[in-house]
C-alpha cells in the first residue's frame, strides 16, 4: 500500500484512506492507515523510537476518502476540539439506489449503535442510546437506478449516513450491511469522504480539502 499525502505541516497531516484498508490496526497484523502514517514520518524525519500519531477521527474500513491525524500532542489536542465542537466541516459523496424523491433534503432520526453487531439502527424515539441524528443533501446526477449524493453530516454518529439514507429506501451501492441488494467486487461501498475544512494546529488558517466525488454508471 502507498500513501498519498494531501496536507502535512509540523502538527498535522492528512491523506487519502482506500476503501478496504482499515483506519487503525486491530487484533489482527494488517497493515492500517495508521501504521502507514506513522511509517512515513518516521522514515521522512528519521524519528527513532515510537513515533507519536494522534488518531482523532475515522472512517469506516469499507469507505474510501480524506482523513487527518495529528503528529504532536498540541495538535491532537487543536484538532479534536474543532472535531467536538463542530467547526470540522465535512463532505461526503455516496452513490445509492434508487431516485430520491428530493433534489434536496434533510433526514433526522435517532441512532443507536449495537457494538455487537457493530451496526446503527433508526429508533421512533430518543433514548440515552439513540441519540437525534442530522445530515443534508442533494442529488448531484442520477439515471433512475442511481443517485449520486452530495452529503454534510451535521452529527456524527458511528455508519450514520449508512443507516441514514438506508432508513429512507436508499442503501448505499455495495453496503449489504444496509440494506444493498450485493456487494461490490472488493467489498467497498460507494461512499467517499470528498472534503475536509479545518484550522491548523497554531493559527485561525483554514486547510480546504477536496478529491473528486465517484461517478455513478448504469
Amino acid at each position: 500500500m502507498t500513501l498519498k499525502i494531501l496536507y502535512e505541516d509540523n502538527h498535522l497531516i492528512a491523506v487519502y484512506k482506500t476503501a478496504g484498508i482499515l483506519a487503525q490496526g486491530n487484533e489482527t497484523d494488517e497493515e492500517s492507515v495508521f501504521d502507514l502514517v506513522k511509517k512515513h514520518i518516521k522514515e521522512k524525519y528519521k524519528k527513532p523510537g515510537n513515533v507519536f500519531l494522534g488518531l482523532v477521527h475515522r472512517l469506516d474500513r469499507p469507505v474510501s476518502g480524506i482523513m487527518v491525524f495529528a503528529k504532536t500532542s498540541k495538535g491532537a489536542s487543536r484538532l479534536s476540539e474543532q472535531f467536538r465542537n463542530h467547526e470540522v466541516k465535512k463532505i461526503y459523496h455516496a452513490a445509492v439506489l434508487g431516485e430520491m424523491e428530493s433534489e434536496k433534503g434533510t433526514i433526522v432520526s435517532h441512532l443507536e449503535k449495537d457494538k455487537n453487531k457493530n451496526k446503527a439502527f433508526v429508533r421512533k424515539f430518543a433514548t440515552s442510546d439513540a441519540k437525534e441524528s442530522e445530515l443534508s443533501y442533494e442529488v448531484i446526477e442520477s439515471n433512475g437506478k442511481f443517485s449520486l449524493l452530495k452529503i454534510r453530516p451535521i452529527t456524527g454518529r458511528s455508519h450514520q449516513i449508512r443507516a441514514q439514507l438506508s432508513s429512507i429506501g436508499h442503501p448505499i451501492v455495495g453496503d449489504v450491511k444496509y440494506g444493498a441488494s450485493k456487494s461490490l467486487p472488493d467489498n467497498s461501498i460507494m461512499l467517499s469522504a470528498t472534503g475536509l475544512v479545518f484550522r491548523t494546529a497554531t493559527s485561525d488558517e483554514l486547510i480546504k480539502l477536496e478529491i473528486p466525488p465517484m461517478r455513478i454508471e448504469d
